[in-house]
């Protein structure tokens, strides 16, 4: 599952509330909790690196972690109160991401020995001897990176005026919907119960995806549809837009119980921008134009569960 408690994005170490944020969570870990000497928590590559920063709902800091100019990832610090509810996994996701982003190749880290398994699940591997920082046992640990030019794709944009609308009827929804669509390049990714027509079925919405499937070398729209059943019953406009472009739509469904449950609905585009529903039966939800942090997360989710779900039978039959 997503989570739906807390948010995650970079922040600009020069501006000075960001980086006190940063500087509480990792002095409530390090400082107080690991009894680290501040002059060695403190250095001179905050200054040079990239951080990103989890909050809660309420705004308070939760997380961090930086990316430094010598391909380390370091500083991964979670309050305590907070640890287990996939924080560490959506920092390590975005601190990745901007790393290809970057164009590395590899990635290297000191990590404290019993967090060794956490970044084993994310590819690093150990090398050399345990060795001791700060009075605290760590091993060197490394990976490589799979590079992202197959395909263009601007890395680090300029950051743009961030746009977040509470949306809470459905009007609002088939617009904010449109929004992130008009805004694509190349690529488009939504989860849904049934493709949701009052949001994917109108002229507008039709041409906005048809315009993304047509883009370019690399274009793709892929969708999630839950009870596909119930899509081919009712029909959709959608579904012979699909089948005419089928090198670019690509429809499946999910086929663990886990995924077919899932309460919630999202669409993202390929400029981190969001909507995302709670509950996928109702309009109200949140939509973003830039929101890198969230975006990550309910990118790293939507493509798990795309990798093990299956071309639907009854899609199937409409000659998708």
């Amino acid at each position: 599952m997503i989570p739906t408690d807390f948010t995650i994005a970079p922040i600009d170490w020069n501006n000075d509330a960001e980086r006190d944020a940063c500087r509480a969570v990792r002095e409530q870990v390090f400082i107080i909790g690991q009894s680290v000497p501040r002059e060695d928590e403190w250095d001179a590559l905050d200054a040079t690196s990239r951080h990103v920063l989890a909050r809660d709902l309420a705004g308070n800091p939760i997380g961090t972690g930086r990316l430094t100019p010598e391909r380390k990832i370091g500083r991964m610090a979670v309050l305590a109160d907070w640890r287990g509810r996939h924080v560490g996994e959506a920092i390590m996701n975005l601190l990745l991401e901007q790393a290809r982003a970057l164009g590395y190749r590899e990635l290297e880290l000191h990590a404290q020995t019993h967090a060794v398994p956490f970044y084993e699940k994310f590819g690093f591997a150990t090398y050399g001897d345990e060795f001791e920082e700060c009075a605290i046992k760590h091993y060197h640990m490394r990976r490589e990176l799979e590079p992202v030019a197959t395909r263009e794709f601007a890395p680090l944009p300029p950051r743009p005026e961030v746009r977040s609308v509470a949306v809470e009827s459905r009007e609002q929804a088939a617009v904010e919907s449109l929004a992130l669509i008009d805004a694509a390049k190349r690529e488009v990714c939504i989860y849904t119960r049934a493709l949701d027509p009052e949001l994917f079925e109108s002229d507008a919405a039709l041409e906005a995806l048809k315009r993304v499937a047509i883009s370019g070398r690399g274009a793709s729209i892929h969708i999630l549809v839950q009870d596909p059943r119930a899509v081919a019953t009712r029909g959709h406009r959608l579904l012979p837009l699909a089948q005419r472009l089928s090198s670019m739509f690509e429809l499946r469904t999910p086929i663990e119980d886990n995924d077919l449950q899932y309460p919630s609905a999202f669409l993202l585009n390929d400029v981190r921008g969001y909507y995302f529903r709670v509950l996928g039966n109702r309009f109200d939800g949140e939509a973003v134009n830039y929101a890198p942090g969230r975006h990550a997360q309910l990118q790293e989710y939507f493509n798990q569960v795309w990798e093990r779900s299956e071309p639907s039978e009854d899609l199937r039959q409409l000659s998708l």
